[in-house]
């Protein structure tokens, strides 16, 4: 049976058509209900939401709008997707994208997670768009560097870079899904990371846990040899930490590296 273009895309009042002619030529795919006002020169609720039910535009969270592009095809909103980290561009600023989200997007994890992380300077409570989880992570002003710029969809989105993101894994593992996973990126993608970065990352950050957690990974893993320059004339901090945050204060103590052990390290179960 035909789909009845009726049933789904109708027709755009002149107003309508203005406003989301303005907002393409402007560029602006996403746009919020204020500079929706601006163009219009009025309230803009009544023609927003008659375009919603149109499915002329996609409703992403109070406020916050997306345009369905043409070629989507007649069912429009109905069948469009919008990418998550283009969405989290416009939930706050300033803001990178980081943790396990930016480890998968570095190809550095095979996990994808549930929800997207988002580096922040002021808490914010975590929001559901679109089915999706956004988790937003407060950093103070010494975490928030080494920040590249990556474009999606002719977007452009900041994301950590692959060096600063395994730095920010070691510092907040619950963040990655726990140490192991950080672990099995560092393992896996050794190659590729450059240590004396992620050192002078840490050391920036002001964290020695950081380099606490790395130095034992890359004994545990049978890397020490290969890496141990990086730690050289390093002086750790006395304290105990957790190796894992996200795992139970119950384990030993490693005096080497003042790790509590909570979790285990084991790459043989990573082989498959």
């Amino acid at each position: 049976m035909k789909e009845n273009t009726d049933k789904y895309r109708k027709g755009l009042s002149k107003k309508q058509s203005f406003l989301l002619s303005e907002l393409a030529r402007e560029n602006k795919s996403i746009f919020t209900a204020n500079q929706a006002k601006k163009i219009l020169k009025e309230e803009p609720y009544l023609t927003l939401h008659s375009l919603k039910e149109k499915r002329w535009i996609l409703a992403l969270k109070a406020g916050l709008y997306a345009i369905v592009p043409l070629d989507i095809g007649i069912k429009g909103a109905e069948s469009f997707l919008v990418h998550d980290f283009i969405i989290a561009s416009y939930l706050t600023k300033p803001y990178y994208i980081g943790f396990w989200s930016a480890l998968n997007y570095h190809g550095l994890s095979d996990q994808i997670p549930k929800s997207v992380f988002v580096s922040i300077k002021k808490a914010k409570k975590p929001l559901v768009i679109l089915n999706t989880e956004f988790i937003f992570v407060q950093l103070n002003k010494e975490r928030f560097f080494a920040i590249e710029k990556i474009e999606i969809e002719r977007k452009k989105i900041n994301i950590s870079n692959i060096n600063k993101t395994i730095a920010d894994c070691l510092d907040h593992p619950e963040h990655t899904g726990g140490i192991e996973e950080v672990a099995r990126s560092v393992y896996f993608n050794h190659r590729q990371l450059n240590f004396e970065k992620i050192k002078l990352y840490a050391l920036r950050m002001k964290n020695m846990t950081i380099l606490k957690r790395l130095g034992f990974i890359l004994e545990r893993l049978n890397l020490w040899e290969e890496y141990k320059n990086i730690f050289k004339d390093l002086k750790l901090t006395k304290g105990y930490s957790k190796l894992d945050t996200i795992s139970r204060e119950r384990g030993k103590h490693n005096e080497r590296w003042k790790l509590l052990i909570n979790v285990e390290i084991n790459q043989e179960r990573w082989m498959y």
